[in-house]
């Protein structure tokens, strides 16, 4: 377990540059946290750190959306907030997206849960009392 500190949004990419270097091997994130805890900023600023270029935004209706980082790999950001069936997640091909040796950003993951590798890094963030984020990895 490690935690990563966001002290402000002007720091998110100082806190996305130490994520990524704990990244290694691993390649599906399940990103934890309340409405509203930044699930969806970190992620852009991940992401806008590995070179993506195009807008990053929530797939919240798409559900999976797909990015081309700078070394030319691809990054897949789900959404799974709307999924209510795990047949939903199946039929959009969410298998071969999370096998994909690709990397995985995925926000409300407990609703795929199933569909999940061990191999899987959860990403908790919560909001401390002076309005930072605590990024914990386990």
């Amino acid at each position: 377990m490690l935690t990563l500190k966001i002290k402000s949004l002007d720091s998110i990419q100082e806190t996305a540059e130490q994520f990524i270097e704990l990244i290694g091997e691993n390649r599906i994130f399940a990103f934890n946290g309340n409405m509203g805890a930044g699930k969806t900023t970190f992620i852009k600023a991940i992401c806008e750190e590995l070179g993506v270029k195009e807008n990053v935004n929530s797939p919240t209706f798409a559900i999976v959306n797909e990015y081309e980082a700078a070394d030319k790999k691809i990054i897949y950001h789900f959404d799974c907030y709307r999924i209510n069936k795990i047949q939903e997640a199946l039929d959009l091909g969410a298998e071969e997206y999370l096998y994909s040796g690709n990397l995985c950003f995925i926000e409300w993951a407990e609703n795929i849960a199933s569909l999940l590798p061990d191999s899987m890094v959860n990403v908790n963030i919560e909001e401390d009392e002076y309005g930072e984020r605590n990024v914990t990895l386990y």
